[in-house]
């Protein structure tokens, strides 16, 4: 069997950035806070140096100089660590680009626990619910390549602020770029099944779709995977059928389970279709610097601990 490709989506939102300009889309600039290399902007500094701005660590300051760009018809691509991006930079973010609604592109690398290493102060886990809480902002977290690429252009497309988030970590490409189409609001269904029914974000979803696989194999559990790269807009109408289909749910992200994709769904199913549902994600606790795959296994949220937490909770009563 042949090995499946990997690649960080934070490297695939360099290689889309620099496919927006060379498209001829000439308002497109971006901004970074010292971090080009890690960001992977320095792949567009490098192919278009007049239309990158290096900002230095100051990432409010950054905020407040892309959105007076946005004035001006520009598009800024705005980049940093999510820790950074979403965390120290809130209030401009909130104030300067969320209030007036500009056409500012915020993309965060290092999202989640799988920045590994860098420890606690870096993980970011709080930044879907960050995000989520300002007015009009839409909130996308790609699950790979593919899907990274088509992420960005669409946030280009789109009349407004949008967040996305990027791993560090390399993840599998399952998507087809011949096939795979992405729109703002809409989730996809990967797998059909009537057990359970698992939503996923992220680099979470590759992991789902192995523990998926492998209870298939044994004839355990029929589940229907449901990648969900838009956390805000939700896509409702494909929470709903879901929860109307199999009965129960399960939301797994590799952030915070306070704010972010599992209690978007369970807000939504609380008002229009009440379901059982179980939230795998990082508890109220901060993460601890360690490999990265080490600390996704230690909040389980890796494929063997995914497929056990669903198996339990289709046999739950």
């Amino acid at each position: 069997m042949a090995e499946v490709m990997k690649i960080a989506t934070r490297d695939s939102y360099g290689d889309a950035l620099v496919a927006l300009a060379d498209a001829g889309h000439d308002e497109v600039v971006v901004f970074d806070a010292d971090l080009s290399a890690s960001t992977k902007t320095c792949k567009f500094q490098k192919a278009y140096p007049k239309r990158f701005f290096e900002c230095g660590i100051a990432e409010s300051n950054m905020m407040g100089v892309a959105a007076g760009m946005s004035t001006f018809g520009y598009v800024p691509f705005v980049s940093s660590f999510a820790m950074f991006a979403s965390g120290r930079a809130w209030e401009q973010v909130r104030n300067s680009i969320g209030y007036p609604h500009l056409n500012v592109k915020i993309a965060a690398t290092h999202g989640g626990l799988s920045v590994g290493e860098d420890g606690a102060s870096h993980q970011c886990c709080e930044d879907f619910a960050l995000m989520r809480a300002i007015p009009g902002m839409v909130v996308l977290s790609p699950a790979d390549d593919v899907e990274a690429r088509a992420c960005v252009k669409a946030a280009y497309n789109h009349e407004g602020p949008v967040y996305l988030r990027f791993s560090r970590l390399a993840t599998p490409v399952f998507h087809d770029p011949e096939k795979y189409t992405f729109t703002i609001g809409k989730g996809e269904t990967l797998t059909d099944g009537f057990d359970i029914a698992v939503i996923s974000t992220g680099l979470m979803t590759s992991e789902v779709l192995k523990a998926a696989v492998q209870l298939k194999k044994q004839g355990l559990v029929s589940v229907r995977v449901i990648n969900m790269p838009c956390i805000k807009p939700l896509d409702e109408e494909l929470v709903l059928r879901a929860a109307k289909e199999c009965k129960k749910i399960i939301t797994v992200e590799e952030h915070s389970i306070i704010g972010g994709l599992g209690e978007a769904v369970c807000s939504l199913l609380a008002e229009k279709c009440p379901t059982p549902v179980r939230r795998i994600g990082v508890p109220d606790t901060y993460g601890h610097s360690a490999p990265a795959w080490d600390v996704l296994k230690d909040f389980g949220l890796n494929a063997d601990a995914l497929l056990t937490a669903i198996e339990d909770f289709v046999k739950a009563e």
